[in-house]
């Protein structure tokens, strides 16, 4: 098993569904993964740019679409979600590429403007820009941040396999533990 392999191969794909979740952490993964050769940083800007993109505009659809039963269900923070919807509605450009850099409101800043009923001409363009600039941000700073991690990860593809093993092994372990534990509890009744 070479990760490095695996990395090559899969790693656009995974950049883009991984961004389409979360984010932050596949991104910086993403840079220095580019930092390493082992992807071209372009591809890994517009890979977690698309996914980041595409997630949020899902999101947004959704919040389109069943915004309103879906703040119903979250009635006990009204007020935090006027006081956003506010914002929305008086700073649409700085909300819509703002919220990829929201702590907390990377799935629900998308449903509120969804739900805000915020046009589609106005979302769209600047999701793109929101996840152009988001995208570009966390790569270069996991490409920064693969500068000085190099050292460690050069040494990493020979212990991977130890660690591996070492993981199976704890697992095994603890399987049976739980599984005497269990027939012994069973013996007991």
């Amino acid at each position: 098993m070479d990760i490095n392999n695996l990395i090559e191969h899969y790693g656009y794909a995974a950049l883009v569904l991984g961004s389409m979740a979360e984010g932050e952490t596949i991104t910086l993964l993403g840079g220095v993964a580019a930092h390493q050769g082992l992807l071209r940083f372009s591809l890994v800007v517009i890979s977690v740019a698309l996914g980041g993109m595409i997630g949020d505009q899902l999101l947004y659809l959704i919040g389109r679409r069943f915004g309103d039963s879906l703040l119903a269900r979250l009635s006990k923070h009204q007020k935090k979600i006027t006081r956003a919807q506010n914002l929305i509605h008086r700073h649409p450009y700085l909300f819509v590429i703002g919220t990829r850099f929201m702590y907390g409101f990377r799935v629900i800043g998308p449903l509120l403007i969804g739900a805000s009923r915020l046009p589609p001409k106005i979302f769209l363009p600047l999701n793109i820009a929101g996840a152009l600039i988001w995208a570009t941000l966390f790569t270069s700073l996991g490409y920064v941040g693969g500068e000085v991690i190099s050292p460690w990860l050069h040494s990493l593809d020979q212990y991977i396999k130890r660690w591996i093993w070492l993981v199976i092994v704890v697992a095994l372990v603890w399987l049976a533990r739980y599984w005497f534990k269990r027939r012994e509890n069973k013996d007991r009744d």
